[in-house]
């Protein structure tokens, strides 16, 4: 079933009761919508746009923090609506060319940065617009120019819509991003609502273990009697003594414990020594967990990168007897971390079952993403891309924007089948539905977990393996995740009820509750279910009409 809409193409947009819903509720008042990563909040923000010009006339500015963002939904908006051109505003369009195209468009997609400068300028005004859309609408915080021109909207009084997958866990903070948007509605979902799981496709996780190699161990112990003398020393200076088992996030709090020190003007002997020594501890860290759970080349490009610095914590990190003697162990025959072949093996295994699939190969480090290619490459019927950020580090060059897109591009139309990503990918970025997602390692965030997984299952059921090394922190970081996310999910409904008390809340499936716990979701859907075939309720004087939302 699709939308029929005068303003939308025919057979354009999937009818999804939760997306019409929503879309309903956001144009009868401001409206803030979350939605986690692949559910559609960029089709709610077309079915919005298409009825209030249909309702309502003028214009519809949709914002957006970055330039590829900015062209992918004016992509999106150009292929679904009907409604004239849309335009694109960027830093890079002169500002005669975006006066003269604010005059004749409906529909402008654009960085806030630029209309801030275009209000401010007056080249623009807000009279005649209609509605604003927020993408990323969590950020409207601060001096962020999402404020501002919010602020200069709201004189008008027209309608507002914020989307985002990640608005944080307190109530206050989603208060202060509607205060600072107008926005005085909140559409809270999860795939687990019971308007929501009909349309989520399944989605089968695979954790694949493996053994740290002989040689691999050795190494990594060597590091670890490295690390614990760092440990020492630091004790010996007053910190840590109340840490038996230090994690990094505890060495983390030493070195900001030294820089106030520092910077409060305490530059004793003691103090500087614990500078150079936290700093070799977190190097010695660092190279433990790549060691363990990324490969032995990711260890010793890294190392090749201390060499270029010339801090006294790399000096003594390179000439220390056990280091030496673990590197020498890395470079070793047979070291190599069994992590490689198996993800390659199981893209291979992918794509024997099914030759036009299309994998993601999510790494954390950018090594990790150049040996994974290079993997690849050498497999029959797979054309692997290294897909990475902006930045450059080093001889590392990084994409530009453009060449982002150009991938992703390619990707759709076969031209590479396999994208091996660093956390670029995991959100923003229009990646299209994939086969197979695999985790070259656990991830210990619940947000950036859920979208890497969330690559797949959007139109058809997918598969993601996640490869975890035995006994090193692959284990503590999946654990962590799990524990995290069963953990948002209680936060979302607990949310959903605080909010209740100080905005307008929709209710997920319209006047079904859905509590925390498995029973009551399960609860839901058997009243979901049971309501399929109940007679449709009266409208209620004043309640959002969709008259042309209807089934094609």
């Amino acid at each position: 079933m699709y939308v029929d809409h005068p303003l939308l193409r025919r057979q354009a947009v999937e009818e999804r009761a939760y997306q019409v819903t929503i879309a309903a509720s956001c144009l009868e008042r401001s409206t803030l919508v979350v939605l986690p990563t692949g559910m559609g909040k960029t089709v709610i923000a077309a079915l919005v746009i298409a009825e209030t010009l249909k309702r309502k006339g003028g214009k519809v500015l949709f914002l957006a923090p970055t330039k590829p963002l900015v062209e992918q939904h004016a992509t999106y908006l150009k292929d679904v609506l009907l409604a004239g051109d849309v335009a694109v505003f960027t830093g890079e369009k002169p500002p005669e060319d975006r006066e003269l195209e604010w005059r004749t468009c409906k529909v402008v997609c654009s960085t806030p940065q630029v209309i801030e400068n275009d209000l401010r300028q007056k080249r623009i005004a807000l009279d005649e617009v209609s509605l604003v859309v927020f993408d990323e609408a969590h950020r409207a915080v601060g001096e962020y120019a999402y404020v501002d021109v919010a602020t200069a909207y709201r004189e008008r009084g027209g309608l507002v819509l914020g989307i985002t997958a990640s608005p944080g866990s307190q109530a206050e903070k989603i208060l202060e991003v509607c205060g600072n948007l107008g926005i005085s509605g909140v559409e809270i979902r999860t795939e687990f609502d019971p308007d929501v799981s009909p349309y989520v496709h399944g989605i089968e996780v695979e954790k694949v273990f493996v053994e740290v190699p002989e040689q691999t161990a050795r190494a990594r112990d060597l590091l670890r009697s490295v690390l614990d003398e760092q440990v020492a020393s630091l004790r010996n200076l007053g910190y840590l003594r109340d840490r038996p088992r230090p994690t990094t996030k505890d060495l983390l709090a030493v070195g900001r414990q030294v820089r106030e020190a520092l910077d409060s003007g305490r530059k004793s002997g003691p103090t500087f020594r614990a500078a150079t020594v936290q700093a070799l501890a977190m190097k010695v860290n660092h190279a433990i967990e790549l060691v363990e759970t990324q490969g032995t080349e990711a260890l010793r490009n890294y190392v090749g990168r201390l060499g270029e610095g010339d801090s006294r914590a790399n000096r003594t990190f390179l000439k220390h007897p056990k280091v030496a003697e673990a590197l020498a162990l890395a470079a070793s025959e047979g070291a190599e971390h069994p992590k490689i072949r198996k993800a390659a093996w199981k893209v291979r295994e992918q794509f024997i079952k099914k030759p036009d699939s299309r994998v993601i190969v999510f790494t954390h480090y950018r090594d990790m993403a150049t040996v994974m290619e290079r993997e690849l490459t050498r497999l029959p019927g797979i054309k692997p891309v290294r897909f990475v950020g902006q930045a450059t580090r080093g001889e590392d060059v990084g994409l530009t924007q453009k060449e982002q897109v150009d991938i992703l591009g390619k990707f759709r139309t076969g031209e590479y089948n396999v994208v091996v990503a660093t956390a670029v990918a995991e959100e923003g970025l229009d990646v299209p539905q994939v086969d197979l997602v695999v985790f070259y390692e656990p991830v210990p965030s619940e947000i950036r977990t859920i979208q890497r997984r969330g690559r797949t299952g959007r139109r058809y059921a997918g598969r993601v393996a996640v490869l975890v090394t035995k006994d090193t922190r692959d284990m503590a970081y999946l654990y962590s995740a799990r524990r995290k996310e069963a953990k948002m999910h209680a936060e979302l409904d607990r949310l959903r009820r605080e909010l209740r008390q100080k905005i307008f809340v929709g209710t997920p499936g319209g006047e079904t509750f859905v509590a925390a716990s498995p029973k009551g979701r399960i609860e839901g859907l058997r009243k979901m279910e049971a309501k399929k075939d109940e007679p449709p309720k009266p409208r209620k004087p004043g309640q959002a009409e969709l008259t042309d939302f209807s089934r094609a």
